[in-house]
């Protein structure tokens, strides 16, 4: 009896979630690109362009929640209502662009692009922007009607593209895209064997390995003029399809694109949600940013370890766990809790890994062999030596050398697949 009653409220839970879904949007995509513009003191929002495509690929459950704060948000709420019925995190590289030196001085607009299942009925739309300290630093809310006769309609246009893993249930799902970056007319089997191993690299993982059959990924065939990526520090500019480039915000290694609407024209109409971009050098370089995309480069020695690591910011919000010797950045006050799961600056840390915690652990823990393989509170974490701090002496979001994510990431991966598929 009490199994039949737990089947039953179960069934029922998910019938209210696909209801929700379906009494409030219809299986297609509204793809909405936005400006994002300013400096280091005010920052503005401007709404750019509306598209509509086929299908949605994102979340039917959990519609108005999100697994993490991220420092963005999109709140979509029924017009007639003001319910919100739709919601998710973000972070840009704008945000990230503004704790730059350049931005102290200098006014930049950056591209991006944020999808949401296509409403039924007319919705408003709030996008917010926070900074360090959590705070609202920007907000735009416009109105959007689904018979908008401006909705620019993609159609079934499709870049070409292979499926690498198909999922048990493909309504309940994470998809993940693999996009071409810097590959030629020749270059696409590469880039495909490029694609098997970094999906085999990830799967190695847990909680990856455990939840493979929940994902869905395919391999874009994004055809690039030139091989390769742009260098500018070099002189070096290739026609690409992405417009990848090294030396972003003047960082030589920091490999981004800033065409993000570029991004999405090449994947219109495919299945995804979550973005993973090869980049076609042998360079170290790349970039996460939370729901945005995770780029890699494709034949470095330390691609494989990277592409799991980057993947950890751009899908699981987590933070960089290493922290720098020499230049310490400011990226987390130390009186504020930091929204990233896998950090701490212990002004909250009740809602961090407390509670995995064996009650011996000192906190802050000492880094001494004693701790090495110990789940403690350790100091150096997000680009700072003092005042943040992160789960183990090393893991996969600290080094490149560590084989696997420390159970904070693990556990913190593991609820947010949840979130997703069930």
């Amino acid at each position: 009896m009490r199994k039949t009653l737990i089947f039953l409220l179960c069934f029922v839970a998910k019938m209210v979630s696909a209801q929700n879904f379906d009494e409030f949007f219809e299986d297609n995509t509204l793809r909405i690109d936005y400006i994002f513009s300013g400096n280091a003191l005010s920052q503005k929002i401007a709404l750019d362009c509306l598209s509509k495509s086929s299908r949605w690929y994102g979340k039917r459950q959990n519609l108005s929640s999100v697994p993490v704060e991220g420092n963005g948000t999109i709140i979509v709420k029924d017009n007639s209502t003001l319910k919100v019925i739709y919601k998710n995190s973000f972070s840009t590289l704008f945000q990230e662009w503004l704790t730059t030196d350049e931005a102290k001085s200098t006014t930049k607009a950056f591209e991006n692009v944020f999808l949401i299942p296509m409403p039924k009925k007319a919705v408003d739309i709030t996008v917010e922007l926070r900074n360090n300290r959590r705070e609202v630093v920007a907000t735009m809310t416009h109105t959007v009607t689904p018979n908008d006769i401006l909705i620019r309609q993609i159609g079934e246009r499709k870049t070409p593209y292979k499926t690498i893993i198909q999922a048990v249930d493909t309504t309940h799902c994470i998809n993940i895209a693999f996009v071409a970056e810097g590959y030629n007319d020749k270059e696409m089997s590469v880039f495909i064997n490029d694609v098997n191993r970094s999906v085999e690299a990830l799967f190695s993982h847990e909680p990856f390995k455990k939840w493979k059959n929940s994902f869905n990924i395919i391999a874009v065939e994004a055809l690039s003029e030139d091989s390769g990526t742009s260098v500018p520090h070099l002189g070096i500019w290739k026609n690409t399809a992405l417009g990848s480039h090294f030396d972003t915000f003047y960082n030589n290694r920091y490999l981004t694109t800033l065409h993000l609407k570029k991004l999405h024209d090449v994947l219109a109409g495919l299945p995804y949600e979550h973005i993973i971009i090869l980049v076609n050098t042998d360079v170290y370089g790349g970039g996460g940013i939370l729901n945005s995309y995770n780029l890699s480069a494709a034949h470095h020695a330390k691609t494989l370890p990277v592409v799991v690591h980057e993947f950890g910011h751009s899908f699981g919000g987590l933070a960089d766990e290493y922290a720098y010797e020499n230049e310490q950045i400011p990226m987390y006050p130390s009186d504020i809790e930091p929204w990233e799961p896998n950090i701490t600056t212990l002004v909250d840390f009740q809602t961090k890994w407390n509670d995995l915690l064996d009650e011996k652990i000192p906190v802050p823990t000492p880094q001494t062999k004693e701790y090495t393989d110990k789940l403690g509170v350790f100091e150096g974490a997000g680009y700072c030596l003092k005042g943040t701090y992160r789960g183990m002496m090393d893991c996969r979001m600290r080094t490149n050398e560590n084989p696997t994510f420390c159970p904070v990431c693990e556990r913190a991966i593991d609820k947010l697949i949840s979130f997703y598929v069930k």
